[in-house]
């Protein structure tokens, strides 16, 4: 029996067929066949297939390696930080440092290019930028090449002020002054003054000032949407800390890198019971108080989510955070000992111990014993706060100068750092 249509073709039908194997009969047949098929095309694309499903090849692209990442207080920014030296020393890559003794790039001064280590030798030829400075686009482009790729990122401005209190407790005069975070939002301008530039740009828009603008400027809209216009023109990407499993995703796709070239482990963290909680009324002031972030976050964090639906998509987005926290769980369960962030009177290693400050207790690993000498170096940069991972850097880039002091234990001796060996358990 055959199956054609809705029926069987019986044997007349057949002998039929077969006498008619004409033109005219192949033509018809033809059409039929044809008009089957369109129909089936047409149907297919009313589905809602995935690029995967529809078997549509990706564009090719290249990895850029020529990043300059705006490292803006209290956005995880710690954490992108050692992504991008993590990145930088698997494709040997250079870095712009800081110079001489410092940890960041002249800050709170606004940037010069001077401020690079050997700036004057090296010029426009260095890869990657991504230690604390505040932004001076024409300083910044006489250090990194004209293809650069520019990104930063922020973090919704009522928690990042919880945050900055905690954490710059000791430091800001507004925040010494006040007894806790919600004395200080009942009444800012009763503790906090303008004119103690260094100290008190942490109290208000900090995010505003680190992308080079005053922060103390007035709340016009005609210069907020300038400003925003202007952050658009200098950047080709705004992550949103909030969202930051999602930004790595866009941040992946963005820079061309692979699922390795983004796995993290949260650093800079504090322990909870460190969190002061916002009443509603505070909450609602950090949106007057430092209404130029609120503006700042509310805007770019719609272009985040626009970025998203106009590249790759909600569906594949969802698909790739899971690989994500897959990928970083196997991690976890390679590295860590305790499998997550311990105090700091916790952390064994002192060599891996984060700056302490303010009333915060900044959060630290601990690494299994019975690594490999290949994951263990692995593990440990994964691990390596801000300060020691720079100054790691600066010495395997500028041997011949002092090396940063941290009045920590060292991770490696000099030959180590120069063979690339971790140290023995």
């Amino acid at each position: 029996m055959w199956w054609f249509g809705e029926g069987l073709w019986d044997k007349n039908s057949l002998k039929l067929f077969f006498f008619c194997r004409h033109v005219r009969c192949l033509i018809i047949f033809s059409l039929c066949l044809g008009l089957s098929c369109l129909s089936g095309f047409f149907h297919m694309k009313n589905e809602n297939y995935s690029h995967e499903e529809l078997l549509i090849p990706a564009m090719p692209c290249h990895a850029k390696t020529n990043v300059m990442f705006l490292k803006t207080h209290k956005t995880a920014s710690s954490t992108v930080l050692n992504i991008m030296f993590r990145f930088a020393e698997r494709y040997n890559l250079t870095v712009a440092l800081p110079a001489d003794q410092l940890f960041h790039l002249g800050y709170p001064r606004t940037f010069l290019a001077h401020f690079v280590e050997g700036f004057e030798a090296i010029g426009q030829n260095y890869n990657i930028m991504c230690n604390h400075l505040r932004f001076n686009p024409l300083e910044v482009k006489k250090v990194m090449a004209a293809n650069t790729f520019y990104f930063s990122i922020l973090r919704n401005p009522i928690p990042l002020l919880e945050s900055s209190y905690i954490y710059y407790k000791n430091n800001v005069p507004a925040f010494r002054s006040s007894k806790n975070v919600n004395e200080f939002l009942a009444s800012p301008t009763k503790y906090y003054h303008p004119a103690d530039y260094r100290e008190s740009i942490y109290a208000r828009n900090i995010m505003w000032f680190d992308f080079g603008y005053d922060n103390n400027a007035e709340d016009d809209a005609k210069y907020t949407q300038a400003v925003l216009e202007e952050i658009e023109q200098n950047f080709h990407l705004i992550l949103i800390a909030d969202y930051f499993d999602e930004s790595m995703i866009l941040l992946k796709h963005a820079l061309c890198w692979d699922l390795d070239d983004v796995i993290y482990f949260k650093l800079n963290s504090r322990s909870q019971d460190t969190v002061q909680t916002l009443t509603p009324e505070s909450e609602e002031q950090i949106k007057a108080w430092c209404s130029l972030d609120w503006k700042l976050y509310l805007h770019f964090n719609q272009s985040f989510w626009r970025r998203i639906e106009e590249t790759i998509g909600l569906e594949v987005l969802e698909k790739e955070v899971g690989h994500l926290r897959t990928r970083q769980k196997e991690l976890v369960e390679t590295c860590l000992s305790e499998q997550e962030a311990v105090r700091k009177d916790h952390i064994k290693n002192k060599g891996l111990l984060p700056f302490q400050s303010g009333a915060a207790n900044i959060l630290g690993y601990n690494l299994k014993q019975d690594l490999d000498n290949r994951t263990l170096r692995m593990c440990q940069k994964m691990v390596m706060p801000e300060l020691q991972y720079t100054s790691y850097l600066y010495t395997v880039q500028h041997p011949h100068k002092k090396r940063k002091e941290l009045g920590l234990p060292l991770l490696w001796t000099s030959l180590q750092e120069k063979m690339a060996l971790p140290v023995p358990n």
